[in-house]
């Protein structure tokens, strides 16, 4: 069973080399890539949320979805906690923006694949109850520490349009089927989940067109780079992991929201940060550095997960 999940998140990872080399060699382009993520974050993913609630569970797996929400809001609870104690020693806007990567993570096009490949379409589910709660938390706190306190009307006007996400619409579509046992037909689910299928490759090839196109050496002189990488990848799901695990509570729906702390800094850092005009440089170095070890720490936390 170990080796099964291992082997299936690993070989998602190895294919980020395809992308480093269709960038290399030109067949994949900065505005193909861009056109490629819009299919994946409106199309692909959606319907791999959709066919993991089509995938038919019993009435168990629908109470720990219940469970799944209370648990990562507990979650962020912790993570405020442990994010402000870790960073007391770190002033000025990189503060900030470091406490966003401790946070929020790329609960989206890594996440939700990873998930898929190590725990199945149960992962998923489990993990969209996750994402619900993460986006309340991001379009809120998460918006205000790159643009500040203050433009309320700005912070209602971009939750309104969250709303309007795919990505929040197929999993409130997948809570109702779910909900109310609402059986799909064969032929429509089997299509459905094919185009789901394609997320996983195709975000390791987006992410690694991403990653073929950053110069390290510049950013990595600054120790502030080197404490958020390993605060956000090992310091802080572990000690999310080691509460779960002293409060007894180890199950599919604990490790799921593990893996979603575990992984890198959500990409919408660089996003605001440019929007906003504050640190995009060291916001955008902690996006590429937390995704790039990534793949040495997340299968090493799947592996951990077994265990405790």
């Amino acid at each position: 069973m170990l080796s099964t999940i291992i082997s299936s998140v690993i070989s998602l990872f190895l294919i980020l080399f395809v992308g480093v080399y269709a960038s290399k060699k030109g067949i994949i382009t900065p505005a193909i890539n861009n056109a490629l993520i819009d299919i994946l974050m409106k199309l692909t993913l959606p319907l791999l949320i959709l066919s993991s609630y089509m995938s038919g569970f019993d009435a168990q797996v629908k109470n720990n979805v219940y469970q799944a929400f209370y648990y990562s809001l507990i979650t962020h609870i912790f993570l405020f906690a442990i994010s402000y104690i870790l960073l007391i020693a770190v002033k000025g806007n990189k503060r900030d923006v470091m406490n966003f990567s401790n946070i929020f993570t790329n609960t989206g096009f890594i996440g939700f694949p990873l998930l898929n490949a190590a725990y199945g379409p149960e992962g998923v589910i489990y993990g969209t109850a996750y994402n619900m709660i993460f986006n309340i938390f991001l379009w809120s706190y998460g918006i205000m520490l790159y643009k500040g306190k203050g433009n309320d009307n700005n912070i209602k006007k971009e939750m309104l349009d969250l709303l309007k996400n795919p990505i929040i619409i197929t999993i409130l579509i997948g809570l109702f089927i779910m909900v109310f046992s609402i059986e799909v037909p064969q032929v429509l689910y089997s299509s459905i989940k094919l185009v789901g299928d394609i997320t996983g490759p195709l975000s390791m090839i987006v992410v690694g067109v991403i990653l073929s196109n950053v110069n390290f050496k510049e950013n990595m002189k600054d120790w502030k780079v080197h404490y958020a990488v390993i605060s956000k990848l090992i310091i802080i799901p572990l000690l999310i992991a080691l509460i779960f695990h002293l409060m007894g509570k180890s199950s599919l729906v604990t490790k799921s929201i593990v893996l979603q702390v575990a992984m890198p800094t959500a990409t919408l850092a660089s996003i605001f940060a440019e929007k906003y005009n504050k640190e995009l440089g060291f916001s955008t170095i902690l996006v590429v550095l937390t995704t790039l070890f990534s793949v040495l720490t997340i299968p090493a936390f799947v592996v951990l997960l077994q265990y405790i």
